[in-house]
């Protein structure tokens, strides 16, 4: 062997050699490399996503601290949820967004849309989904989770669900498993700007800013008037493309 051909390999070498407790890194490393290959999935192809997260969610993937301040949630105040076809009404909520004329205009659509994520069509989901929310408010994050994991059981297709536990995960900087529920967001509702944000966010904490700025701008695909999201393309886009000359 001619030596460690990349300056990261050999870091890795000499962390893994003199470090006292090397499994610690080498989890570390492999929940990272997890964390890139599910957004890799993801960003390729939406239909490989939720098998290969499903393999992350006992793999703790933990990241630096970067806050979540990117990652676009539900307002508390929401309108009532649109009579009539969930399917059909939805639709037409995001023709609206895209075309919408200023950022007051898309906030009006945009509660809408979450109003119809929100509505879960079971009184029992609701009702743990409120005490979810209380808990997390009173920083009880394992109870929020568990809470959740009761809807999940009994709702497995209310999007939200999967969507507010993985802000929960986030919380707790399990990544693996944060990215496991995104995928399930996102295998049921491509266009959930929530979700994509989410994932931009993550990809930012593990260091993956190309994807991140990928994913990103998929949010602004369905949602043109996001909150912050615009600033951050930029910035990503400058830092890995360069500036225009």
């Amino acid at each position: 062997m001619r030596g460690w051909p990349w300056p990261a390999s050999r870091a890795f070498a000499r962390r893994t050699i003199c470090d006292p407790a090397p499994s610690l890194y080498i989890k570390s490393m492999q929940g990272r490399f997890v964390a890139s290959a599910i957004a890799v999935m993801f960003l390729a192809s939406p239909a490989l996503l939720a098998g290969e997260a499903a393999r992350a969610q006992g793999d703790g993937v933990q990241g630096d601290g970067v806050q979540g301040e990117t990652w676009h949630e539900a307002p508390d105040k929401l309108p009532r949820p649109q009579k009539g076809d969930r399917g059909h009404n939805i639709d037409f909520l995001f023709q609206a967004l895209k075309v919408a004329p200023d950022d007051e205009s898309a906030k009006l659509i945009e509660g809408r849309i979450w109003a119809l994520w929100m509505a879960s069509g079971s009184d029992t989901a609701d009702l743990l989904m409120s005490r979810a929310r209380a808990a997390s408010e009173g920083k009880d994050v394992d109870l929020a989770i568990r809470l959740i994991d009761a809807i999940v059981e009994i709702r497995p297709d209310y999007v939200e669900a999967w969507n507010r536990r993985a802000t929960l995960y986030f919380a707790k900087k399990d990544y693996g498993r944060a990215l496991a529920d995104l995928s399930q967001v996102l295998a049921r509702e491509p266009r959930h700007f929530g979700a994509l944000t989410g994932l931009g966010t993550i990809l930012q904490e593990i260091g993956d800013d190309k994807r991140a700025l990928q994913a990103y701008r998929r949010a602004l695909a369905v949602h043109p008037r996001l909150q912050k999201i615009p600033d951050i393309v930029k910035t990503l886009t400058e830092k890995i493309e360069g500036r225009d000359i």
